[in-house]
């Protein structure tokens, strides 16, 4: 099996390396011009450029601290209201109402609001990743809740369990596994969040550098930007893979 995934990575980054190569020869002999399509050398001496002058860094850093922020609060809100909304049919009586308004809206239509509210402060890109992720992180967590099999909920009070007890000991562990894996989709749509939030009011962050370099005619630092939200999500993504190992270890 290990073999089997060495193999793997080098497929991939053979492929890699060929993708970029024809990218390469593309542009320098003319077939694609560069002020649309840069080089990836170009793009390259763009990052060594940036992360010389610390405005690269401080970019990514700006953008990562806001999708974390505006993550967490979402997950803070989330994970006890959507467990409570999927195994209670009162408090989804309650809260689906909200739920219903909440879903269609895009994070983009937070913005108007949220400038009349916060203004151009880090607060209103908190709330912008806030509102965009929260709606989707219940509807998991709801379904997630609602999967646990109520033959282990009934068996569980037919032995004398208290409702706290099977909430602890039978929901929140049989749906952990779905939980996490929503949860890594909601970061997915928080990254999304921010830089729709940094390309209108935002003076640094990956999105802001993406609309100021698409202002300069700057290519290769729009190219730049692009790529290093990738790059950013990839190893956030692995990040939550590495605590999802931690907290379901039973799976492996």
């Amino acid at each position: 099996m290990g073999t089997g995934i060495v193999s793997r990575l080098i497929i991939g980054f053979a492929t890699l390396i060929i993708i970029l190569a024809i990218w390469e020869a593309a542009v320098k002999m003319g077939f694609v011009e560069a002020l649309f399509l840069p080089a990836p050398s170009d793009i390259w001496h763009r990052a060594v450029d940036m992360t010389g002058d610390g405005s690269l860094i401080a970019n990514i850093f700006a953008s990562t601290r806001r999708v974390m922020v505006g993550f967490l609060l979402a997950t803070i809100v989330a994970v006890p209201l959507g467990i409570a909304m999927g195994s209670s049919p009162l408090c989804m009586a309650i809260f689906n109402p909200l739920l219903s308004f909440l879903r269609p809206l895009p994070s983009m239509s937070w913005v108007p609001l949220s400038l009349l509210w916060f203004g151009i402060s880090e607060s209103q890109k908190y709330s912008i990743v806030f509102m965009g992720s929260l709606a989707p992180a219940l509807l998991y967590i709801i379904d997630s809740t609602r999967n646990v099999d109520p033959l282990l909920i009934r068996a569980a009070k037919n032995l004398g369990a208290k409702r706290h007890n099977i909430m602890f000991g039978i929901i929140l562990p049989a749906a952990l596994p779905q939980i996490i894996t929503g949860l890594k989709v909601m970061l997915g749509i928080a990254w999304t969040c921010v830089i729709s939030a940094e390309l209108i009011a935002a003076r640094e962050g990956l999105g802001f550098m993406i609309m100021n370099g698409k202002e300069y005619f700057q290519t290769d630092t729009v190219v730049l930007g692009m790529v290093m939200i990738s790059i950013t999500v990839l190893l956030t993504d692995l990040v939550m893979r590495i605590i999802e190992r931690r907290l379901v270890s039973w799976q492996d």
